[in-house]
């Protein structure tokens, strides 16, 4: 009873506006460059030095010269730029993203963001991530609600080294959309299978409510 990870994608998808410049992280982030809604056009930024790429290309159509952070082809549109590493960089550092959707091991309700570990498993170094979230407007993630081992990953204090402080807007998990405003999480979706009670249980800090939940709902994909 869960999202899957093209679902979290989709979902993300309907909340970038029509022009938004979007850095799409490695993982599950990579994904929402496929569902963009009818007639909105996002252009999307890769830290490698891409800008208005699109979906991956279908099997064994792939341009391994084409790829983006994560290594993974990508398909690119009319008007694509590409730019050296350093330029990338400069787009971000100079606050002309508009959204940063990244991956995440662990999210306070602060908005603090961990997503790489000193441990033997997992992304080894904070890398570009760091300058992302504090270089877009915005910064949503996407995520499991719990670990593999069914931890809480929205927690009240990360455990693991940040990537930043407080940087955090909203979170897409398996099972719920959740916003993150004044050191608390708000419950705005969840899936409807679930309850209130069920979700709280799975997650490592209060939910609080400001309105009406509504159901979280995706196409089948």
């Amino acid at each position: 009873m869960k999202l899957t990870p093209s679902q979290m994608a989709w979902r993300a998808a309907q909340d970038i506006a029509d022009g938004a410049y979007v850095n799409l992280g490695i993982g599950f982030p990579e994904m929402v460059a496929k569902f963009q809604p009818p007639g909105r056009e996002a252009i999307f930024h890769t830290e490698n030095g891409i800008l208005g790429f699109g979906e991956a290309p279908a099997a064994g159509t792939e341009d391994w010269d084409l790829i983006n952070a994560g290594k993974k082809a990508v398909t690119l549109k009319p008007g694509t730029a590409f730019f050296h590493h350093a330029d990338s960089f400069a787009m971000v550092r100079g606050g002309h993203l508009d959204v940063a959707i990244l991956g995440a091991y662990e999210v306070a309700e602060t908005g603090d963001l961990a997503n790489w570990s000193t441990g033997p498993k997992g992304v080894p170094a904070v890398g570009g991530a760091m300058d992302l979230v504090h270089g877009a407007r915005q910064v949503a993630v996407l995520t499991d609600h719990v670990t593999k081992d069914g931890k809480p990953k929205l927690v009240q204090r990360c455990s693991l080294p940040l990537t930043g402080v407080g940087c955090v807007t909203r979170i897409y998990s398996s099972l719920a959309v959740i916003d993150v405003s004044l050191g608390r999480f708000v419950l705005r979706e969840k899936l409807a299978e679930l309850t209130l009670e069920g979700l709280q249980a799975l997650t490592g800090a209060t939910l609080h409510l400001d309105g009406p939940v509504a159901d979280l709902t995706v196409s089948e994909l």
